[in-house]
């Protein structure tokens, strides 16, 4: 249901439009009291591909603060007007940190219909030294919104990159002996988690929900050829077809969820935290 939001008055709480969940927990934990987080994407629809709504739109628009991802996260912003004194672009401090996608996919699934994997990697929170930066900057955005909570807003935010740290540091610690095991991810959106663990994978373009099609099996034998990968790490829960195919190949699966979107159980930490959890076979 959307709420009709217009800008808060002095001293009550923000009204802040985010365009992802990372974004909405990060909001929350740093603002507290004095904000109020809305993300109007329906619980079934992956945030990044979400085609918002002429009411939603306006919901943005008349928000105090728009916080988004950057690095071509959410494509339907750039083709609407959103004010730009509202809106922050969390990642644009660390552009140079961008990863380009080298190949260009396209393909379709559930209610987000057909999409394309092109352009800029746009995971950024999975490099969980980055997802602090993000933080770091939403801490500073509401500052400039509330300057009389920002002793609050510094302490909070400090209290997040704690936690946020200390997951990175948790899968530092698993990965780097191992870190040249080769993977096989189920989908190409772990391209920050990657890079800043280095380590060793390839992307397919499984749908966790879907039986694999033939020339999708076809496409791992390939890989599969230089690749001898044991695990597949998977975004969701795969469905019973999709285990036994890859188990008759000798590939195990895993889940490592980016949580796009608000979980169903728990929330951001809790659910990075069951990723780690789910990692420990992978690299020990």
């Amino acid at each position: 249901m959307l709420v009709n939001v217009y800008p808060a008055k002095a001293g009550s709480p923000l009204n802040v439009y985010v365009v992802n969940y990372p974004l909405k927990y990060f909001a929350e934990r740093i603002g507290g009291k004095h904000v109020r987080v809305f993300l109007p994407v329906p619980a079934d629809v992956d945030p990044v591909y979400w085609t918002p709504k002429i009411s939603d739109i306006g919901a943005y628009q008349q928000a105090d603060l728009i916080l988004l991802n950057g690095a071509g996260y959410a494509k339907w912003v750039s083709k609407v007007s959103l004010p730009r004194s509202k809106s922050v672009d969390t990642s644009r401090g660390f552009k140079d940190r961008h990863i380009t996608v080298k190949e260009t996919m396209t393909h379709s699934h559930g209610a987000e219909g057909e999409h394309a994997h092109e352009g800029l990697a746009f995971t950024t929170w999975l490099d969980l030294s980055l997802a602090a930066k993000q933080a770091e900057v939403i801490a500073n955005a509401l500052t400039r919104k509330r300057p009389q909570h920002k002793e609050q807003f510094m302490a909070n935010y400090q209290s997040l990159e704690k936690d946020l740290l200390a997951l990175d540091s948790r899968i530092k610690a698993l990965v780097t002996p191992n870190h040249t095991v080769p993977i096989i991810f189920s989908h190409p959106v772990y391209e920050y988690f990657e890079k800043v663990y280095v380590l060793n994978g390839e992307s397919v373009h499984w749908e966790p929900d879907e039986k694999p099609t033939p020339s999708q099996i076809a496409e791992l034998n390939k890989i599969y050829e230089t690749h001898q990968a044991k695990w597949m790490i998977w975004e969701g829960a795969p469905i019973k077809s999709a285990v036994n195919v890859l188990e008759r190949m000798g590939i195990q699966s895993a889940v490592f969820d980016p949580c796009g979107n608000v979980p169903l159980d728990g929330d951001f930490l809790s659910v990075m935290r069951q990723n780690i959890a789910n990692l420990e076979p992978v690299f020990r």
